[in-house]
């Protein structure tokens, strides 16, 4: 029996051989085109828009943030020379009021010094002039005490 079938199978035939042309291969052609024709408009036409519509917004972000970034620096360094003029006017600013201030500190030593020497030159007269009344007050004294004593040395004594 098996026999049979593998002289069967062995058997050629003698139509079309290898390339058979007959009512399959229009038909698998056909299918073919059916298959491809509805995967694209099912499948690859909707992603394709998709993909370029992600594309288009991907490019747009792209844009729009590369146009920020530009305003960014521009910003950055309008902002940078505005507070290096800043500091620059602080800096003088300050410089002035150093100056001001030691000028003006200098006029407040120079006044109180003025103002001590006065007061030291008129304590200097006030204790000179009382030197010179407590020396004319001893001067005195002393005067009329060496009298005394004189009048008392040179003066008899009488025993009572």
């Amino acid at each position: 029996m098996y026999d049979q079938i593998f002289i069967f199978l062995a058997e050629e035939e003698a139509r079309g051989g290898l390339f058979d042309i007959g009512a399959t291969l229009p038909l698998v052609a056909i299918q073919f085109l059916i298959l491809m024709f509805v995967l694209n408009t099912i499948l690859y036409n909707p992603l394709i828009t998709f993909m370029n519509e992600r594309n288009e917004y991907v490019l747009d972000n792209l844009s729009k943030a590369s146009e920020m970034l530009k305003t960014a620096e521009e910003l950055k360094t309008q902002y940078e020379n505005d507070l290096a003029l800043t500091k620059k006017e602080a800096q003088r600013e300050i410089s002035e009021a150093q100056k001001l201030q030691k000028a003006l500190f200098e006029t407040e030593i120079n006044s109180a010094q003025e103002a001590i020497n006065g007061v030291v030159e008129t304590s200097l007269q006030n204790l000179t002039s009382k030197k010179e009344a407590a020396l004319a007050s001893l001067t005195s004294e002393v005067d009329s005490m060496s009298t005394r004593i004189l009048a008392r040395v040179f003066t008899p004594r009488v025993k009572a």
